[in-house]
């Protein structure tokens, strides 16, 4: 028996999928919760979703529920839509060939839920659940594994990996996320097979490594993705950060890789931190390595510049969208600009806290903060300041344009960006207020008397 808890069954979407369960029920159709809910509420969690198995093929469910889609009609999954919400229902299968290592060549409904278990992955995710009994049904000795807190794979591991490499990512995660032991045979054909993810998509595998750094355990769970060969795989740059030390008196922690790990660390309790401060957090000492040296003291010179040059090249290899790679290569170039914070002209604060997605730098900055030496002083006086000029537009429209340059003769060229630029940081220092007061100083600056 399983107990839920009265936020899970209050909860509309466990109702629906409960109805969707009697539905299929009444017209003797088996019907199972299974996978990752009954995990979840095994394990006292609030799961996202309810999916639901069934011994219905497409067709007869189609003929049961007012509204469905079928999103696999191959693999026997159609979505029951109710308003706002839809359950995912998957038709009992059996499958056999994976030339692709994703999907599988042959799919047959069967009627014998057994054999579509053994077709899943891990045996935490092959149980099943009766919603209206209340009895848990275990082909797979999920239940103990479970108890045991052990994450181990349906079947023999090679066989149930080589079926579709993205397991390792997924094992990697539930171990992670869940705090789960991983099985000595199932760790060892994770081992074996890791070269073999290079032959799924990146798309998937950077999905996967997003939703590992996504948990609650991320540093773990980036050296996790280093343990198991991932990283050498798929992001060996990350790699060159071990061992790379840094100054004690700003970094006790000790490494890079270390301090990288903690950085992620202070991201957990984040809400809806989104892939791009993930991402700018995960490479933002990614240039140290190319840059140590030791003068007075150990020093990385100019290694945010070097790193978003090497964010750039890796989103790419990721396939990031122009837009999260701009925003990610952004976060690693400009994050030591916070040391030079209470140094700043006035201009130049003012351009600076009013870069696109501001607040993400500053999220950055705490969590790299807070990684090593901890103090946060930089980042509350940004904060202050901040206030103390948000009844001002963050950056007025210039008093001086191009066209103004034009009417005093002025031919268009370098000259131009230069002059504009010394107008508008004067401009925004406070020391002109005015179009002529504009022209004056560039007439002064033209020496034009």
């Amino acid at each position: 028996m399983i107990k839920i808890p009265n936020e899970v069954k209050n909860s509309q979407k466990y109702i629906f999928a409960i109805k969707v369960v009697e539905t299929l029920r009444k017209k003797s159709h088996d019907a199972f919760f299974v996978g990752g809910a009954v995990r979840d509420m095994l394990l006292g969690l609030v799961p996202k979703e309810f999916d639901i198995n069934t011994s219905a093929t497409p067709d007869e469910i189609k003929h049961l529920f007012p509204v469905t889609k079928l999103v696999g009609q191959k693999f026997g999954v159609t979505l029951i839509v109710d308003r706002n919400m839809f359950i995912e229902v998957a038709t009992f299968r059996e499958e056999s060939g994976y030339s692709d290592k994703r999907r599988p060549d042959t799919v047959l409904y069967t009627s014998n839920v057994t054999n579509d278990i053994k077709r899943r992955d891990f045996t935490i995710n092959g149980l099943l659940y009766d919603p209206l009994t209340g009895s848990v049904i275990d082909h797979c000795d999920g239940l103990k594994d479970i108890q045991d807190k052990v994450l181990r794979t349906i079947g023999e591991p090679r066989e149930r990996l080589t079926e579709d490499y993205l397991r390792i990512l997924r094992g990697i995660r539930f171990a992670n996320h869940l705090s789960f032991s991983i099985h000595k045979d199932t760790e060892l054909a994770m081992r074996l097979k890791v070269k073999n993810i290079k032959e799924i998509s990146i798309e998937r595998i950077r999905d996967e490594i997003t939703s590992i750094l996504s948990g609650n355990r991320p540093g773990d769970g980036l050296k996790l993705l280093d343990n198991f060969g991932v990283l050498k795989e798929v992001i060996p740059e990350l790699i060159e950060m071990k061992g790379v030390q840094q100054p004690p008196d700003f970094h006790p922690e000790g490494d890079v890789f270390v301090h990288t790990c903690l950085a992620l660390d202070m991201l957990k309790d984040e809400k809806e931190k989104g892939v791009e401060l993930l991402y700018g957090t995960l490479f933002h000492d990614i240039g140290k390595p190319d840059t140590y040296t030791v003068t007075d003291r150990i020093r990385f010179n100019r290694h945010e510049y070097v790193g978003a040059i090497k964010a750039q090249k890796i989103c790419k290899r990721l396939k990031f969208s122009k837009k999260q790679t701009e925003l990610i290569c952004s976060l690693v170039k400009e994050h030591m600009k916070f040391g030079n914070i209470k140094d700043m002209k006035l201009s130049t604060f003012k351009k600076f806290v009013s870069m696109d997605s501001f607040n993400q730098h500053l999220r950055l900055h705490k969590a790299d903060c807070l990684a090593s030496h901890g103090d946060l002083s930089l980042l509350e006086f940004t904060q202050n300041k901040i206030i103390e000029i948000q009844s001002e537009p963050k950056l007025p429209q210039p008093l001086i344009n191009g066209n103004d340059l034009l009417s005093i003769g002025l031919k268009p060229g370098p000259s131009f960006k230069e002059i504009l630029a010394k107008v508008f940081d004067e401009q925004l220092e406070g020391n002109i207020k005015n179009k002529q007061e504009g022209m004056i100083l560039v007439r002064k600056i033209l020496k034009i008397e």
